[in-house]
């Protein structure tokens, strides 16, 4: 909501010295600039790590951009591994930096993989994780977030500039020629690679060793062991 209400203010603003139909915004680093409001009609590269426009980007980045993770295994030279991506972004590319200079894979890993493991369970539950496993849930996402993971490597940082145009209908003056809004930001990536068969014991002892103070329902326990016995297909 707060993000909607900063673009509707640059879009006043923009209106009265007589720009109305295109606004450029610069997001604020400091918020989270995960998700675009919708719809937006196109973006493209301006530049990255290896020049300018296109050219230069690396095959990894093109599939995690069209499908994350799923995109990048599926290439030939990942079959063996895991592959995750520490991603920040901002129209700070001295903050970027420092972030990437200041990324650890000991300390930022284990929450890539937390966050990897609640999508995997939110993903075919019908309920509230809470009410779909019980304590179970809770207790499996902190004790990941809490593991360590010697086999994890971190790759080399590629960083890039996008530009995305948005069409802002609901705050266009008029129908026929609707309000523009461009945002630029850099994004930059950081990818860990993990062996397949070592992340998967691991998490398989996690889950294993989970023990909750309330016992889970028969309904509960049926899922979770469904979980546990099916956890890596579409992880």
């Amino acid at each position: 909501m707060k993000r909607y209400i900063l673009i509707y203010l640059v879009i006043m603003i923009t209106a009265c010295v007589g720009q109305r139909n295109r606004v450029v915004f610069f997001p604020d680093p400091e918020q989270d600039q995960t998700e675009l409001p919708d719809p937006f009609e196109s973006w493209e590269i301006i530049e990255s790590i290896n020049g300018q426009g296109r050219e230069g980007i690396p095959e990894w980045v093109r599939r995690y951009y069209n499908d994350k993770y799923n995109g990048i295994e599926s290439l030939d030279q990942y079959s063996d591994v895991y592959v995750f991506a520490g991603e920040n972004r901002g129209n700070s590319f001295n903050a970027l930096t420092q972030w990437a200079n200041g990324f650890a894979v000991e300390q930022d890993f284990p929450r890539l993989v937390a966050a990897r493991v609640e999508r995997r369970l939110i993903s075919p539950a019908s309920l509230y994780p809470d009410d779909e496993y019980g304590q179970f849930f809770e207790r499996l996402i902190r004790d990941v977030s809490d593991g360590d993971y010697p086999g994890a490597v971190k790759g080399e940082l590629f960083w890039l500039k996008r530009k995305v145009v948005i069409i802002d209908e609901e705050n266009s003056i008029d129908d026929e020629d609707p309000q523009e809004i461009i945002i630029e930001r850099y994004e930059f990536l950081i990818p860990i690679t993990i062996d397949r068969e070592i992340l998967q014991q691991q998490l398989r002892e996690i889950m294993s060793n989970i023990r909750t103070a309330a016992a889970p329902t028969r309904e509960q326990a049926s899922r979770i062991n469904r979980v546990r016995q099916y956890f890596f297909e579409g992880f």
